[in-house]
């Protein structure tokens, strides 16, 4: 049974809605650096890209291609590393997610993916389609309720720093059942599912959410979007979070990181969730992809 209200609405709805959860100079601060890393993205700079017209990893960077996110924000070779791992390890997120899920301690925290979502560079619309992160779109229904009814031992989140934000759609309780014959039946862009809801996000607010919720993202090129796409798993976890994590490459760089910017409190906590990570990674081998395309 759910331990706290928070909790509760998550396990119900598939995700819950935080309002104002960074102050504003937190989000001045976290917007300029989300501003800097995604101009160094579109230049050629940083290659960790998202690129247009596909929706899963791997992605390449070429020059021209237009790009809807900026990958490893948490790559200590990214010169706002620093902001984003404050972002990232501080108690305004992780304490949400430890309240979701368990509530649990930091020792049972392992770190995960931090990105950033953004406007596609050529300033056209982009679309994703309906899924849900860790199981593919062919899935019987017997399939879908076997994985569903595992535990999701991690927390996901999107964190807004843009007024306005409503790229992200969803399927109220979706998470918690095998899609219905008219979702199965529905084309892959579907503007009008039923029962869906659009999540609105001004700067500062964050939504938490199940990742195998059945969602789909929107990107209004003639609106900004700078969203922190994060998400953080327990121990418990294991090799079932493995994939959703270890897919996006973030081994070759995590031995690197750098936490001495963090007080003694968060980095101890940055220290463990890495060196959690890093033992995920050497236990699982190669876990492939969860989707193609």
């Amino acid at each position: 049974m759910p331990t706290s209200t928070l909790r509760a609405q998550l396990e119900k709805d598939g995700f819950v809605v935080l309002r104002s959860i960074l102050s504003s100079a937190q989000s001045t601060q976290l917007r300029g650096a989300a501003e800097r890393t995604t101009a160094l993205a579109i230049s050629g700079s940083w290659p960790h890209v998202r690129t247009v017209g596909k929706q899963f990893p791997p992605w390449t960077w070429s020059p021209g291609v237009s790009i809807w996110g900026v990958q490893h924000v948490l790559n200590p070779a990214l010169p706002d590393a620093a902001a984003f791992a404050a972002s990232y390890f501080g108690d305004e997120i992780l304490g949400v997610a430890k309240e979701l899920l368990g509530p649990c301690g930091d020792d049972e925290l392992v770190m995960e993916l931090y990105n950033l979502l953004v406007r596609p560079s050529d300033g056209k619309d982009f679309e994703l389609r309906w899924h849900r992160d860790d199981i593919p779109a062919d899935a019987s229904a017997d399939e879908e309720l076997d994985r569903l009814g595992k535990p999701a031992w991690h927390a996901q989140w999107n964190l807004a720093l843009c007024d306005g934000d409503e790229s992200l759609i969803v399927v109220p309780g979706s998470h918690a059942r095998a899609r219905t014959d008219q979702e199965r039946a529905a084309g892959p862009f579907e503007p009008d599912m039923p029962g869906q809801l659009v999540v609105r996000l001004d700067a500062g607010d964050v939504v938490f959410y199940n990742n195998n919720i059945l969602h789909r993202g929107r990107y209004d090129g003639s609106r900004e979007r700078l969203s922190l796409h994060g998400s953080v798993g327990h121990v418990a976890g294991g090799r079932l979070r493995a994939r959703n994590v270890l897919q996006h490459a973030v081994g070759s760089w995590v031995d690197a990181c750098d936490f001495s910017g963090l007080d003694e409190r968060h980095r101890t906590r940055a220290e463990g969730m890495r060196a959690r990570l890093i033992k995920l990674g050497r236990e699982s081998g190669d876990v492939g992809y969860s989707h193609t395309g």
